[in-house]
């Protein structure tokens, strides 16, 4: 099912962040303001071509109403294969001396929360994300908002079985470490070095019991406050960041 951006402020984010999108729609008797020169300009600097619909059309499209008179079909997004991201991460091993990361998300499903951790992730030179295909949320243009584009740039798998995709990261000479905020072992105390697979759970029930008997050990973050947690975008960033630091020589 095709998605589609309404509203003028939200088109022009989209072309800004560089959103893959098919088409822009412009409504038949739409006042071209400021704003909708700018989408204009901006479409055309991108390459995306603009067509003019009755404003009913746009309407029977319209999942909110809200699309003002402009609306931009998405391009699907193209996700990789799992054995893609083992291929990427066994040359990164090659030219990192042995290290490489994948972040596995089980059952996360707020696609703001999903393209924070791909922001992160392509940042510290993750090999790629796997996520499951049911359940989960997907890359949408909300996804690259958040992401800053950033996922863009990484390779996104989805799975029908996140259990046996563990196993098979496993059998490719992968450790799988799940966070858990009820871990008794804090991540700074945990060997986090060469290829790894980081395990985050989804944001109301952490990770699931299946995924969790697939963890070679489970590590925690380190709490002194009064808050219960950071959320799963905020913690799979620090823990990413933890395996770049053990991942990265030192100039000693």
């Amino acid at each position: 099912m095709a998605e589609y951006i309404e509203g003028k402020r939200p088109v022009i984010e989209a072309l800004r962040t560089s959103v893959p999108l098919e088409r822009v729609l412009v409504a038949d008797n739409l006042k071209r303001d400021g704003l909708v020169q700018d989408i204009l300009r901006k479409a055309k600097a991108a390459g995306v071509p603009v067509e003019t619909k009755r404003r009913a059309d746009l309407d029977a499209k319209s999942e909110r109403g809200s699309h003002q008179g402009v609306m931009a079909q998405a391009k699907p997004f193209a996700y990789a294969g799992l054995q893609d991201i083992i291929e990427i991460s066994r040359r990164h091993a090659d030219e990192r001396n042995g290290s490489a990361l994948v972040v596995l998300l089980d059952h996360i499903t707020d696609a703001g929360n999903l393209g924070a951790i791909a922001r992160s992730a392509e940042v510290v030179g993750a090999a790629g994300i796997v996520i499951p295909n049911k359940r989960s949320a997907h890359v949408t243009a909300a996804t690259y908002k958040s992401s800053a584009g950033a996922i863009a740039h990484i390779a996104v798998a989805q799975v029908a079985n996140v259990k046996q995709a563990c196993e098979r990261l496993k059998e490719d000479g992968f450790w799988v470490a799940g966070a858990s905020e009820k871990a008794p072992d804090r991540i700074w105390d945990a060997n986090l070095q060469g290829k790894m697979v980081l395990v985050m759970g989804s944001e109301g029930e952490g990770i699931s019991r299946l995924t969790l008997e697939t963890c070679d050990f489970l590590v925690s973050l380190p709490q002194v406050g009064q808050t219960a947690s950071l959320n799963v975008a905020q913690s799979a960033t620090a823990c990413m960041y933890e395996w770049l630091r053990q991942n990265t020589p030192s100039d000693s």
